[in-house]
């Protein structure tokens, strides 16, 4: 646990901000800089910790194994049968090593995760503080919200992920939703739509493309380095995308040269994939809450069933697979972990303060989601910002006032800066 001083001296009763991270797995110290960049401590404390299973916590749920596979993974087809067998061997040591030392990996799940930050808050005296949440930290929120609501006097949401609706074959309708709204917006911009008439048919053609006829590239990672061995098929291409690497601004310019034979803004993109910081991720932890609260209740056809509605005609084996979560059912037959779902599929209702934050472009936790949420929570206000991915906050300026004039009104937010708020340029590349 960290806390991290108010810039300008707090009034004695000023209720401190505490913080909840995504992932679930990400190293939530590595958020700090963010976060203070944000403002998160300009005139309130900043509470910081750790989810039980992270880097520094015992034990910590660090994967190593996955990591090494994961690096190893870039040079395979994204959905390969090699892909695969390497990564669920990964995963089965890991789990091993792990409950080796005896850990208990149902103990690893959102309402222990929200039992120890209400535990936190009483170890620590306070009377009541405000909550920021991202990603998965929303839903974490939310269910700290509703499990123990004593003592929070605001809650901030971003890049909203719903505990009552979440589950893997969910994910597809939210990458199909950010993806129309990046390309709908570049149609939006003259020079945008003259340059890249039709992304919607470009990138299906080369999903289909890259699927039915991998390309093997050898690239230097963007970090520098020797060159590595990379494949490009159809799924590592929509991965990226999902990651955002390349940036949403860049994405029409990378997919018109990767149409003309220069794959090269996504080939370095995946080579990324292969510097890995090993043993920093929590795989346990997010394994342990994806199989306990996303996967029950589903199955691998109902993931291929919802990438056919969200984008018909791509290729099955593009499909099968959850966006940024391939091979996961037979991960969770692995990591075998109890059924939680009954008990986490449930939604928040709440009179407490709320703000709700969405990115318009965000493919991981798609903005219309947040709606329904805002719906429950009757003192919410619910903005989205333009043109703004996955976690708001440290990319908008605009949230960053809004959230400040939150925490400091919970029940009147200026929200006046998201008015007339539009995507900036997307990038032209000369004809």
């Amino acid at each position: 646990m960290a806390v991290i001083a108010a810039v300008t001296p707090a009034k004695p009763a000023q209720a401190p901000v505490v913080f909840m991270a995504g992932g679930p797995g990400a190293d939530t110290f590595d958020d700090i800089p963010f976060l203070v960049d944000s403002g998160l401590n300009k005139d309130r404390e900043l509470i910081i910790m750790a989810q039980r299973g992270n880097l520094y916590d015992q034990p910590d749920l660090a994967c190593p194994e996955i990591d090494r596979s994961n690096a190893q993974a870039v040079g395979l087809g994204y959905d390969a049968q090699e892909a695969e067998q390497l990564f669920l061997k990964a995963v089965k040591d890991c789990r091993d090593r792990l409950t080796a030392d005896g850990t208990d990996l149902s103990a690893y799940n959102t309402t222990q995760n929200a039992a120890d930050f209400a535990d936190l808050r009483t170890a620590l005296a306070i009377p009541e503080w405000n909550v920021y949440g991202y990603s998965y930290g929303s839903n974490l929120a939310l269910t700290y919200l509703r499990l123990h609501p004593e003592g929070i006097r605001a809650v901030a949401i971003d890049s909203v992920a719903p505990p009552q609706v979440v589950t893997l074959p969910w994910t597809w309708g939210s990458t199909a939703e950010g993806i129309d709204t990046i390309f709908d917006a570049c149609a939006a911009q003259p020079a945008c739509k003259d340059r890249y008439p039709d992304l919607r048919r470009t990138l299906t053609e080369q999903v289909r493309k890259l699927e039915a006829r991998p390309l093997t590239l050898n690239v230097p990672p963007p970090s520098g380095g020797k060159p590595v061995k990379v494949v490009l098929d159809g799924g590592a291409l929509l991965n990226l995308i999902v990651a955002f690497t390349p940036r949403p601004k860049d994405i029409p310019a990378a997919l018109e040269e990767l149409a003309n034979g220069n794959p090269e803004r996504f080939a370095k993109a995946r080579a990324a994939g292969s510097v890995q910081k090993v043993g920093e991720f929590a795989h346990g932890l997010t394994n342990s809450v994806a199989c306990s609260e996303w996967a029950p209740g589903y199955s691998e056809p109902d993931v291929l069933k919802a990438g056919r509605k969200a984008f018909p005609g791509w290729p099955d084996t593009v499909l099968a697979q959850v966006p940024q979560l391939p091979f996961q059912y037979p991960a969770c037959g692995i990591w075998d972990v109890a059924d939680r779902a009954s008990v986490q599929r449930v939604a928040t209702v709440s009179s407490v303060p709320a703000l709700v934050i969405s990115g318009t472009f965000d493919v991981k936790t798609g903005a219309s989601w947040a709606k329904g949420v805002a719906r429950n929570l009757s003192g919410s206000t619910d903005i989205q910002v333009p043109g703004i991915g996955h976690w708001v906050v440290p990319q908008s300026p605009c949230a960053q006032s809004v959230l400040a004039s939150f925490f400091a009104r919970p029940t009147a937010p200026d929200t006046g800066c998201v008015d007339g708020l539009e995507p900036e340029p997307f990038t032209i590349i000369p004809r």
